[in-house]
């Protein structure tokens, strides 16, 4: 069994699967949306969840987590509390793309445009194509405005865009040119199901390459972007932005 969690907007999605064959089956699946906090949540729901099915921490194969991009603070969260349960436990941990997640629940087909709140008027982009339960990336994961957004659905006809920004900005879209019906319904976060059917667990995985595992944040921080404070000592910040 796998637990797996997506914390990428302020939804917090958690669930325990299995593996059947190459796929995986949800036993549960938790959703929790404001005004639960998932700072506050975390990690005791993950302790309810797994008493409820009778399994300890220990027995399970591993854990997955969503690593954005999204909610710079939610990111944290997950990963941090992902990182302390693997290392309790000694659980091998594996990350995929929250966008991607999405679009696993994304009509076959068409280009999607996977679409996440990165701040006000700025949106995170990840283009896929949904093959039965995986996907196939058709460029990197970006940000951009939603004007943005409506010119590049503009260059690709057959696209159709779905994913928790269309909650906040469809009517932007709109206003900027999308028709309506390339809009989808839903879904409104990520699942943890779906993050699970993308995760990989690594055949081993040292306590260095646990600790190194990052978000996938796409861009920087607004600290990191405020002229008025130069840079702390050590890597450069553009060094969390790498594709992975």
């Amino acid at each position: 069994m796998l637990l797996a969690l997506d914390t990428s907007t302020l939804s917090l999605s958690l669930a325990l699967v299995e593996r059947v064959g190459e796929d995986v089956r949800a036993l549960e699946h938790v959703v929790l949306g404001p005004p639960h906090k998932q700072s506050e949540v975390l990690p005791g729901v993950v302790g309810e969840l797994l008493a409820r099915h009778g399994v300890k921490l220990s027995q399970l194969e591993g854990l997955a987590v969503g690593l954005g991009p999204g909610s710079f603070t939610g990111l944290r969260i997950g990963l941090a509390t992902v990182k302390a349960l693997a290392y309790a436990a000694g659980l091998k941990v594996a990350g995929a793309s929250s966008l991607a997640a999405v679009a696993l629940e994304g009509p076959e087909g068409p280009p999607l445009f996977c679409l996440a709140v990165a701040r006000k008027d700025d949106l995170y982009l990840g283009a896929y194509r949904r093959s039965g339960k995986s996907v196939v990336a058709l460029a990197p994961e970006t940000a951009m405005s939603p004007e943005e957004v409506a010119a590049r659905m503009a260059a690709e006809p057959e696209a159709l865009a779905l994913g928790p920004a269309l909650g906040d900005y469809r009517a932007a879209l709109v206003k900027a040119g999308v028709a309506p019906a390339r809009l989808l319904e839903g879904p409104t976060f990520p699942s943890a199901v779906e993050v699970a059917r993308l995760a990989r667990l690594p055949e081993s995985q040292p306590l260095e390459a646990l600790f190194a595992l990052e978000p996938h944040y796409v861009r920087a921080s607004e600290p990191e972007r405020n002229p008025k404070f130069p840079p702390l000592p050590g890597p450069a910040p553009t060094a969390r932005l790498k594709e992975d």
